[in-house]
């Protein structure tokens, strides 16, 4: 197989892959098939509407992400801020947000390192513009194909661990049928290590689940079903709102084309001349079922979700207390923690390429383990109090101001060491008084 034909096979994997996943982009962007109305209803609305989304997957992924705070790093068991400064310094301090967001709506995420004079290039992808290639033995990545449109032109970047090969296609929309040809060919600045500088963020669901699911994927069929019953909902509305009358009776003129012309035209005031004509209206159209059947798929999107009932707007006349906030909200972050746990390893293998990225001489790369802040939520003086305990009980405090408080590793080096300079003090202040006691 040639490398233009290979080219060609990941390029169809990533339109595959794309297609796919559009469903899933276009509920985040609020644009799924379903929130169209159709032309009687946008008929009905007088067009001052034409469509409605509910965006439960959007509020389902930035639940989760609000939740999944990265903290800092630690090796053998001690705070790493060297670690942490260059994850700041290469940008990913907010970008942390986009790949977590990406992975939880589409399965997957990907980060390439690039050792550069000044610093560390990080490139964050979605499986829209990446795919890659993993050896079965290690589970490592073997080879990366990123592709992107710049100027009307379709490029595409392959990274093995030997080569780092461009390729260019004149036509934007080309994918893999287009003309691709090979502009660039050079030695990779990882070729001495061996490495293909690419981090997977993969979401599993199973064993054989290679490429990754949604968080999303559970319910988007229940939100289709509401956005479908919203917008019937708006039309009934509207109709409610004016509602229908009848008349016998009434004889009705026509214009020159036969057409049937108002006899009361914009007038609110209707009335006959005829004694025999009579005046009616239709019951209007009750909404109850409506709303009765959206709370219904509402609470079906909870459940399968672990979303509590006050973020999905159920219950919002009752004020929670935070205990029952707080037990509502259990599931979603025990969901959170199982999240965490998949993300320590590509955190991990990030943290370490930028190491190596950084100082080209060192051999083999530090062991590193992401420290997470805790994802339930608790106020300062709950945090404080929950913490309080845990030290009488005898628990490091290092491991309390990080764990029930969320400090960062930066924050916990600096109160612990303030508070040996406190002890200090103290102590040199009491050996100064017992001196003078004894004199």
């Amino acid at each position: 197989m040639t490398e233009q034909q290979r080219l060609r096979d990941d390029l169809e994997r990533i339109e595959t892959r794309a297609h796919a996943l559009r469903p899933y982009r276009d509920h985040w962007n609020g644009r799924p098939a379903t929130a169209f109305m159709s032309p009687k209803s946008r008929e009905a609305l007088e067009g001052r509407m034409d469509r409605l989304s509910i965006n439960f997957p959007r509020l389902l992924v930035t639940s989760y992400v609000d939740r999944m705070n990265l903290a800092g790093f630690s090796a053998d068991g001690e705070p790493a801020p060297d670690a942490w400064s260059r994850h700041l310094a290469a940008g990913l301090g907010a970008r942390a947000e986009l790949i977590h967001t990406d992975r939880l709506m589409y399965g997957a995420a990907y980060v390439t390192v690039w050792p550069e004079a000044d610093g560390p290039a990080v490139v964050v992808d979605n499986p829209f513009t990446m795919t890659v290639h993993r050896d079965p033995l290690t589970g490592r990545v073997s080879r990366a194909v990123r592709t992107w449109q710049h100027d009307g032109n379709g490029h595409a970047l392959v990274i093995d661990a030997e080569s780092i090969t461009r390729w260019r296609c004149p036509s934007a929309d080309a994918g893999a049928a287009g003309q691709w040809e090979r502009t660039e060919q050079g030695p990779s600045a990882w070729a001495s290590d061996g490495l293909v500088p690419v981090v997977p963020f993969i979401r599993h669901m199973s064993s054989d689940d290679h490429h990754g699911t949604s968080v999303a994927a559970d319910i988007l069929d229940l939100t289709d079903a509401q956005n479908k019953l919203m917008a019937d909902a708006m039309v009934t509305s509207e109709s409610y709102a004016r509602p229908r009358r009848w008349a016998t009776g009434l004889e009705i003129e026509e214009d020159e084309d036969g057409n049937p012309v108002d006899p009361f035209g914009r007038d609110r005031s209707l009335q006959s001349e005829d004694p025999d004509t009579r005046f009616g209206q239709f019951d209007p159209a009750r909404l109850d079922s409506y709303a009765d059947m959206s709370a219904t798929i509402t609470q079906m999107v909870g459940a399968m979700s672990g979303l509590p009932p006050h973020y999905l707007g159920l219950h919002g006349d009752q004020p929670a207390a935070a205990e029952g906030v707080r037990a509502a909200e259990a599931q979603l972050t025990s969901r959170v923690y199982s999240e965490l746990r998949q993300l320590d390893q590509p955190w991990a293998r990030t943290a370490a390429l930028l190491e190596l990225a950084v100082d080209r001489d060192k051999i083999t790369p530090t062991t590193y383990r992401p420290e997470w802040s805790s994802p339930e939520i608790r106020t300062p003086g709950q945090a404080a109090d929950a913490g309080q305990k845990l030290h009488a009980m005898g628990v490091p405090l290092a491991s309390i101001l990080t764990e029930t408080l969320g400090w960062s590793p930066e924050q916990v080096t600096t109160a612990l060491a303030r508070r040996r300079d406190d002890l200090v003090d103290r102590a040199a202040a009491g050996l100064s008084v017992m001196g003078r006691a004894g004199q």
